[in-house]
């Protein structure tokens, strides 16, 4: 949670903020400056953008001025980074999609869009990457982005989701584990799907 109290907000502002958590809790998504002006009982826009400038100067909201629907909740963008399932480190496993729990990473990473990942099997220890810890990854958009030797999340559709080194030699993919005991997978561009790239490991001790 950030340090900081709801105390140095103005009214307007407070109730503004107040009405927006309530809407975002009730309907997962972030309303627009129309709905915001009926709530607020406004009838110009001018207002409610000043409120959000002044609630994302004093750390209580994202947002790209004139753009409503990208405002977020600075709280929620720290404190629920969604554990999506596991990823296996050994070989292909089914990936789940539903997502159950949320990890609290607020003192060490502030990024939006960062997934987790549980790793199953030891196929990255000589990476530090262990059964059981959890890797912090970053979507990844654009796979011709991607450079040999970064650790990435692999699905394979129809055989599973492994997390390994991306190696790109000629017009072939490997998957390349830390641990001599796996050989690589190889592939063809058009058979795998890179879900994200390595940001961190969290392991608990």
């Amino acid at each position: 949670m950030l340090n900081r109290s709801e105390a140095d907000l103005t009214d307007a502002q407070n109730e503004l903020y107040g009405w927006i958590k309530d809407y975002m809790k009730n309907f997962q998504h972030s309303p627009s400056i129309r709905q915001m002006m009926k709530a607020m009982g406004l009838k110009s826009p001018a207002p409610i953008q000043s409120r959000l400038k002044h609630l994302q100067e004093k750390g209580y909201i994202s947002w790209q001025e004139g753009k409503a629907r990208t405002l977020q909740l600075v709280d929620e963008i720290i404190e629920g980074i969604p554990v999506l399932g596991s990823v296996a480190a050994g070989g292909l496993i089914e990936t789940y999609s539903d997502i159950n729990q949320n990890l609290n990473i607020s003192d060490i990473l502030k990024r939006e869009d960062v997934f987790a990942l549980t790793v199953n099997g030891d196929s990255m220890i000589d990476a530090c990457i262990a059964h059981g810890d959890m890797v912090l990854m970053e979507p990844v958009k654009d796979a011709f982005s991607l450079r040999n030797g970064m650790i990435v999340s692999a699905m394979v559709p129809g055989l599973g989701t492994t997390l390994k080194y991306f190696i790109k030699r000629n017009e072939k993919i490997f998957l390349e584990a830390a641990n001599p005991a796996y050989e690589p997978i190889e592939l063809n561009l058009d058979q795998v799907v890179f879900q994200g790239k390595l940001l961190a490991v969290w392991r608990k001790v």
